[in-house]
């Protein structure tokens, strides 16, 4: 026969974490979460300029496929999604604003470019040029 003490082991008697355990590991969870979003907005922003740097190419481009098909550059970016010959755009709608909401700049002389394509470009939040110009403005 087998006797047993009415009082139950400590491991029994332990069914659940303390608010200790709990808050340790919340804690954790945080930092990890905190530092793990500064490398995440870290790549948004170096993503954001890389969708510049394509989009000033593109704008580029669709200006001067204009320019072959009208015989001049646009005057404005606008004329890009509504050419005046009444045929396909060639940009698509909301394509002439950067990642950060403002739309491109656009100059027709190019005075960057010496005068041999359109100058395009935006302005990054901390103050930055990015365009299509040699070097880029950066």
């Amino acid at each position: 026969m087998v006797i047993r003490s009415q009082h139950p082991s400590r491991a029994a008697n332990r069914s659940a974490f303390t608010l200790l355990e709990v808050l340790i590991v919340v804690a954790i969870i945080v930092v990890l979460a905190g530092v793990s979003s500064v490398y995440v907005f870290r790549y948004l922003e170096d993503a954001k300029e890389q969708r510049c740097k394509a989009d000033v190419k593109t704008i580029e481009k669709a200006a001067q496929a204009y320019e072959l098909k009208i015989g001049q550059l646009p005057g404005a970016l606008q004329e890009l999604m509504q050419p005046p010959d009444g045929g396909k755009p060639y940009l698509e709608a909301g394509s002439i604003n950067d990642p950060w909401g403002k739309q491109y700049q656009y100059d027709a002389g190019g005075g960057r470019n010496s005068g041999q394509k359109p100058d395009v470009w935006t302005t990054t939040p901390d103050g930055r040029t990015i365009g299509n110009w040699p070097g880029g403005g950066q």
